[in-house]
């Protein structure tokens, strides 16, 4: 059975992860931890299960201020006192393991992780900063472009709970 783990900077080759995208690799090799260190994010690692070492691929989670105006006008009005969403920031799969569905496995369990803490402490929607041109793929899971920045996407806990149910 695969599951994800937090990041674990002794454990973990980050130096051997490459996604094809500098940014999301540079990230994991060199903020990862510091970010986990204060409190800010937290980054889960799919492991290799023939080598733990190894990184299929990661996300980060945090939380993220929210701005209704990008929002369809029924959820601007539904959510105009919510303050805060969960952000998926980055999401990445290694060159290596690409193509064999582990992008749709790290974004089910991060969705997974994000409806849990909602359900411990209220918040409607799930964010994405999606990576330029990766944009199809979170709208493949029902997540919406905002209005005002189409790499930014969204979709609401309630309909996350609607797909796991």
């Amino acid at each position: 059975m695969i599951k994800t783990v937090l990041l674990d900077k002794f454990l973990h080759n980050r130096n051997r992860f490459d996604c094809g995208i500098d940014p999301l690799n540079n990230y994991l090799k060199n903020t990862a931890n510091q970010q986990t260190q204060k409190d800010n994010t937290r980054t889960f690692v799919l492991q290799d299960p023939m080598e733990n070492s190894h990184i299929i691929g990661f996300y980060t989670l945090t939380m993220v201020s929210m701005d209704a105006q990008g929002l369809p006008v029924d959820l601007q009005k539904k959510h105009r006192f919510s303050s805060a969403a969960g952000l998926i920031a980055r999401l990445a799969v290694d060159s290596r393991y690409r193509g064999q569905g582990f992008g749709e496995w790290l974004l089910v369990d991060a969705l997974k992780k994000l409806l849990y803490a909602s359900d411990m402490a209220a918040f409607p929607l799930i964010v994405v900063d999606a990576k330029e041109g990766s944009g199809f793929f979170y709208e493949k899971y029902g997540f919406t472009p905002f209005h005002d920045a189409k790499n930014k996407l969204f979709i609401t806990i309630a309909d996350v709970r609607i797909s796991f149910s």
